[in-house]
């Protein structure tokens, strides 16, 4: 099983590319993601790693990512390697990312309900275009 998931902040805003043969959107960015253990008297580590979102999901992520954005990516690693012009071997490893999710509030109160819910949003009460209804808590089993 190849499953990863991420949680991390952008390091830049997302990079549309749109592929020659199909002209699919590919989003590109990285996350920064602290290590889970600080040696002491060291600071904090982090790795980074490279993320491609492809179409809608791409798309998403152009829109609503930001530098310095906490966000998670569930995903699979993909390795793929190429020759350049002057007959040198490259090699990448990267996540291709199969779901995105804000991992933080809200910053600014004007985004509200301006995104897919299929990417990780949650409706909320006022959203009159969700299938979701929301409920004042009165008939819940629990």
């Amino acid at each position: 099983m190849n499953k990863v998931i991420l949680m991390g902040r952008l390091t830049r805003d997302p990079e549309v590319r749109y592929t020659q043969t199909t002209n699919t959107l590919v989003a590109s960015f990285t996350l920064a993601v602290n290590r889970r253990f600080v040696r002491q008297g060291e600071e904090r580590q982090a790795d980074f790693i490279n993320i491609v979102a492809w179409g809608k999901l791409g798309e998403f992520c152009s829109k609503y990512y930001k530098k310095g954005q906490q966000v998670a990516i569930t995903g699979r690693i993909q390795t793929r390697n190429w020759d350049d012009e002057q007959g040198q071997k490259h090699y990448v490893t990267e996540v291709v990312a199969e779901e995105a999710h804000f991992a933080e509030g809200r910053r600014d109160s004007e985004n509200t309900n301006n995104f897919d819910a299929t990417f990780g949003a949650m409706p909320t009460a006022n959203d009159t275009n969700s299938d979701f209804e929301i409920s004042s808590g009165d008939d819940l089993p629990f």
